[in-house]
């Protein structure tokens, strides 16, 4: 009646082996590190960047615990915070040795102490939030009025290039405040224009207007809809939103929180980054894209050899080192970039496939006929200094939206261009209004306080639960253990990020783990008042009461579900530590407790009591 079969204890046996295993990083905490990232976005981290910080860090005679390469950075890990100083200072002096133009970011940070048998399972901590971990928290509003006047600017490009096709004749085009006024001399071009204007730009609203310069001219005035306005706001908001994302994502920092905070405002927080300057760095490191023409006139290799830049020309450096002279009239931007992906051209030579939008194909397509056989650079800007990736030769008109660069290029390379042109840029400028340093001191005290809550609600309930249900009550405290030990593991293995919200979490799924075994060993005490022997009213209790437990935990993971779903930041947070919670005391206040029991008594044929505390029977 009360036996498990052995492949249920063996359920047991590996769930706790499992949970062993991937909570035990937990107990190690963190050490003290130093991070070597890429500080610019042609740069590229691999092993040989790993051989030359050991190596740095031996001259300098400091002794690293391990120094390894971690996706797209390079972690040293030390035993205490004076080596992880001396360590950041001299990377620094090794691999930025121009403090003004640095080329890579050394940051402090903080990694696991696990033992390397432990790293290879890939068992690996909690990452811990800003509030327990320590860091920085940066809020960045979003200027919506140059995302406003991009999009102009860009609708003006699309009303020459309309007007052109169609053989209407203008007398110019301008941008005033957040309006376009085009200029006619007569009113059949003006109403042929506003049909052909009115027709394929659906987002602005026209108007007549007339010539404040005294010439007489006729004018159409074209605006925004309200609704055309918003829509481009949030699409900057959201855009510069996956911007942050792909560029801090590739320097590995743990966890960080990107989220919006109102109609143009953006909350950063990078944990276990204590350095506010490095962290800056971090953010200003979206970068823009532009296409321009490459002049390669007498002029421009004079300038190229250090003389004077033309007048509506820039100097810029390719990656080589080499000058190269470009228009300061950009053809594209990143913005109407759709695609890139790294392959090969009809030569089997490296090649970025690039896809463009419908009105960057059609600038392209119109850019390349005019331009046979000259250059045209692709420029990546990173806070303010731009860099030309490459400056292909245009060979022909290129349409359809599909554009090919090759030439002087590994496949390494080409999958790297390819990377940086998928990342995007910004598409309105942001600045930081607010910042704020967490210190990692202010995090030990906020986990010390929080663990001490739980340390000190596990050792109440389980002197009340052991002094009230005797050996039962040392089952149920097993079983909580279980559940917490349980817990943490799951937690750990889908590298969940732990903040002070979830520390209540895990209080409250402690209560509610117990709860369950309340309802158990009230049920099996009911039992024995009712006069069922000791192995009846065992295996009735636990089948009366899993009923209660089953509905009770459904309505409660229910409403964890809706605060996963529509709730955000620590919200979030807290309800996804209880709705696991949830999960795992039902496994351990019914399965893992009633395979206790059944151990204990189940092969006890003529039981004659159980050890549940006091059970008062009715008198007669």
């Amino acid at each position: 009646m009360n036996r498990y079969p052995w492949w249920k204890y063996l359920i047991i046996a590996v769930a706790l082996l499992i949970g062993l295993i991937y909570s035990l990083p937990n107990v190690f905490g963190e050490a003290p590190a130093v991070q070597l990232s890429s500080g610019k976005a042609t740069l590229k981290l691999d092993q040989s960047a790993v051989e030359r910080v050991r190596t740095v860090l031996k001259e300098a005679g400091l002794d690293a615990d391990f120094v390894e390469l971690d996706g797209t950075s390079v972690r040293a890990r030390f035993k205490d915070t004076d080596s992880q100083l001396k360590a950041r200072d001299a990377l620094n002096r090794a691999f930025n040795p121009d403090a003004q133009d640095p080329s890579y970011i050394v940051a402090l940070n903080l990694v696991s102490r696990s033992p390397q048998w432990l790293r290879s399972l890939h068992a690996q901590p909690m990452y811990l939030g800003l509030d327990l971990r320590g860091g920085v928290h940066f809020l960045m509003q979003v200027d919506m009025k140059a995302a406003l006047t991009q999009k102009l600017d860009g609708l003006s490009t699309d009303m020459r290039t309309l007007l052109r096709d169609k053989d209407i004749r203008h007398s110019g085009i301008r941008r005033e405040a957040s309006a376009l006024i085009v200029r006619f001399r007569d009113d059949a071009s003006r109403e042929a224009a506003r049909g052909v204007l009115q027709s394929s730009l659906a987002d602005v609203v026209w108007v007549d207007g007339t010539d404040t310069g005294g010439s007489g001219d006729r004018t159409l005035v074209g605006t925004l809809k309200p609704t055309s306005e918003r829509a481009i706001q949030e699409q900057a908001l959201k855009q510069n939103i996956t911007t942050l994302h792909n560029r801090i994502n590739e320097l590995g920092v743990a966890e960080p929180v990107i989220q919006q905070q109102g109609i143009d405002r953006v909350v950063v927080q990078l944990p276990g980054v204590q350095d506010t300057a490095k962290a800056k760095d971090i953010i200003g490191r979206t970068a823009t894209l532009e296409v321009r023409m490459v002049n390669d006139s007498v002029e421009a290799q004079a300038a190229q050899a250090g003389g004077p830049v033309p007048f509506g020309y820039e100097r810029y450096m390719e990656r080589g080192g080499l000058p190269i002279i470009v228009k300061r009239e950009v053809v594209l931007t990143g913005d109407n970039l759709t695609d890139a992906q790294p392959g090969f051209d009809e030569n089997q030579e490296a090649a970025v496939h690039l896809t463009l939008d419908a009105r960057g194909a059609r600038i392209f397509k119109d850019v390349t006929r005019e331009n046979i056989g000259k250059r045209m650079a692709i420029i990546l800007f990173e806070k303010g200094k731009g860099e030309v990736v490459t400056a292909p030769v245009i060979r022909g008109e290129i349409g359809g939206g599909r554009v090919q660069i090759s030439g002087r290029m590994s496949t390494e390379e080409a999958a790297d261009t390819a990377l940086l042109l998928r990342a995007g840029s910004l598409a309105a400028p942001m600045e930081i209004i607010e910042e704020r340093t967490v210190g990692p001191s202010l995090g030990a005290d906020n986990i010390a306080q929080g663990f001490n809550s739980l340390i000190y609600g596990f050792a109440a309930i389980a002197v009340f639960m052991i002094l009230y249900y005797m050996l039962f009550g040392v089952f149920s405290t097993v079983a909580l253990t279980v559940n917490l030990l349980l817990l943490v593991a799951v937690l750990s293995m889908l590298q969940a990020t732990l903040t002070l919200p979830g520390i209540a979490a895990i209080a409250l799924t402690l209560g509610m783990a117990i709860d369950a075994n309340v309802l158990i060993n009230e049920r099996v005490r009911e039992e024995l008042r009712n006069g069922s022997a000791p192995q009846s009213a065992i295996h009735a209790g636990y089948e009366n009461a899993w009923a209660t437990i089953l509905d009770s935990n459904v309505t409660t993971l229910i409403a964890g579900l809706a605060l996963l779903a529509f709730g955000s930041g620590p919200v979030r947070g807290f309800a996804v530590v209880h709705c696991l919670g949830i999960l795992t005391s039902m496994f351990s206040a019914v399965f893992f407790s009633r395979g206790l029991v059944n151990l204990w008594y189940g092969r006890q044929k003529k039981l004659k009591s159980v050890s549940i505390g006091q059970v008062w029977k009715p008198q007669e």
